[in-house]
């Protein structure tokens, strides 16, 4: 669960979902790494079946058989990408898939914008892996330090290295994301599954961020 920061964000995305996804996905990323689906928009014929995940999106977690979705936000709590996958998915290896699906139109032409200014996450995202990548793309992270990495930097002393750069008053704008799940758990078809298919589920999901962005 990602708040992303972005400028310049307008109403022309919600042509792009409707556009671009179709409501299925337009890379493997979107259904975990288990999946072979191939742009609907590029084979419009192709069969279900070959889009399907492997196990539906469905992983067993410590609550029995559930979905996650992870999407990230701008700052109103407007999506901007959509990936679904089993429950027992860690939040933290979404990350760079989530960040990679972003497509945001520019006014007045152009590529469209992928690199957000900064991405707000809980300690679940906090990996030195998630670092680096946010690193080496220019996003700033405002993420919070594990508990456990902070005492294994402390037990090494000097050779611990500096903590991460935090920014406190940023991620106090966190609870946007939490209340774009909110949202999301009103709908009972999304807060308990009932499809079968992921591409089913997950056009749901679409719909309802569509929504979001009708109504602001």
């Amino acid at each position: 669960m990602s708040l992303i920061q972005l400028d310049g964000v307008g109403f022309e995305l919600v042509r792009v979902l409707l556009l671009r996804h179709g409501f299925y996905s337009h890379s493997p990323a979107h259904y975990g790494p288990v999946s072979a689906c191939p742009p609907l928009r590029v084979h419009p014929h192709l069969p279900d079946s070959e889009c399907e995940p492997g196990g539906h999106g469905i992983g067993r977690s410590r609550g029995g058989l559930t979905t996650k979705i992870h999407h990230a936000v701008d700052g109103k709590g407007r999506p901007l990408a959509v990936v679904v996958t089993g429950g027992q998915r860690h939040d933290g290896v979404i990350l760079p898939q989530v960040l990679a699906d972003i497509r945001v139109p520019r006014v007045g032409g152009g590529r469209p914008r992928t690199r957000p200014d900064a991405v707000l996450a809980d300690r679940a995202y906090g990996s030195r892996g998630n670092r680096e990548y946010l690193r080496s793309r220019g996003i700033r992270a405002v993420i919070p330090e594990k508990k456990d990495q902070i005492s294994t930097r402390k037990k090494r002393g000097s050779k611990g290295g500096r903590p991460p750069a935090f920014d406190a008053a940023t991620y106090r704008n966190r609870n946007v994301v939490e209340r774009s799940f909110a949202y999301v758990k009103q709908w009972r078809g999304l807060a308990t599954r009932y499809d079968k298919l992921a591409i089913t589920y997950r056009a749901a999901v679409v719909i309802s961020a569509i929504l979001t962005w009708l109504r602001q």
